[in-house]
């Protein structure tokens, strides 16, 4: 097993700022960086809600980051305003074409810009997929994605199976990572070495047939590999 020496608050936000810079669809000289402690804090403004999804996306992938703090504000120009009813028309529209969405499952409401998914779906790709789609529309300045999941496959084995993903994959440590599920419910604990790798496992809980829910409760500690 190898140790991986933590890196400085310093180092931490070099990275960050060199994978903004990778990040084609982030403005980075927009966006600020402050790290204390292995928190990123990041300032300063987007000119979409998907430009500022993008910028914490790009610092999740940073070895190193403990936890990060989104304090982007979202700033239009005034050729991407777009009044409520044309940002709802927009995401129904899109709902409605598309092939992984469920289109008597979900309802959108749209209130200064922001949008609130709600309804009900069989899969955790539905609800994703419903919520990455409307994210890059012109003039949404956040989402609220609560629809929820009921699926309609019987709960059995999900553990086992969630185990098995997690050995099959590339980018996770297995034996890192405790699984208890409760009726469709579960609970993900233990160590990753950074944010990637929580998303990762989240998402590969998440495509288990069967699941309902996940809490994860992965805790970052790049030391700890």
């Amino acid at each position: 097993m190898s140790t991986i020496t933590s890196k400085s608050d310093t180092e931490i936000k070099n990275d960050v700022l060199s994978e903004l810079k990778y990040e084609p669809r982030v403005k980075v000289t927009d966006i600020g960086v402050l790290v204390k402690d292995g928190t990123v804090t990041l300032n300063g403004f987007a000119t979409s809600y998907g430009e500022k999804w993008d910028a914490v996306k790009a610092v999740k992938r940073i070895a190193g980051v403990k936890a990060i703090a989104d304090d982007i504000e979202v700033k239009f120009p005034d050729t991407l305003r777009r009044d409520d009813g044309d940002i709802a028309t927009a995401a129904a529209n899109l709902i409605a074409w598309s092939t992984t969405i469920p289109k008597e499952g979900v309802q959108v409401t749209v209130s200064q810009g922001r949008i609130t998914l709600e309804g009900q779906v069989e899969w955790w790709y539905q609800k994703a997929a419903a919520e990455d789609g409307v994210r890059y529309l012109t003039g949404v300045n956040g989402v609220s994605n609560r629809i929820t999941i009921k699926p309609r496959v019987t709960p059995t084995k999900i553990e086992e199976a969630i185990q098995a993903a997690f050995e099959r994959s590339a980018v996770l440590d297995a034996k890192k990572i405790e699984v208890e599920t409760s009726s469709g419910k579960v609970t993900l604990t233990g160590t990753v070495r950074n944010y990637a790798e929580w998303d990762e496992a989240e998402q590969v809980a998440w495509a288990a047939p069967g699941v309902s829910s996940v809490h994860n409760e992965l805790t970052v500690d790049s030391a700890w590999y």
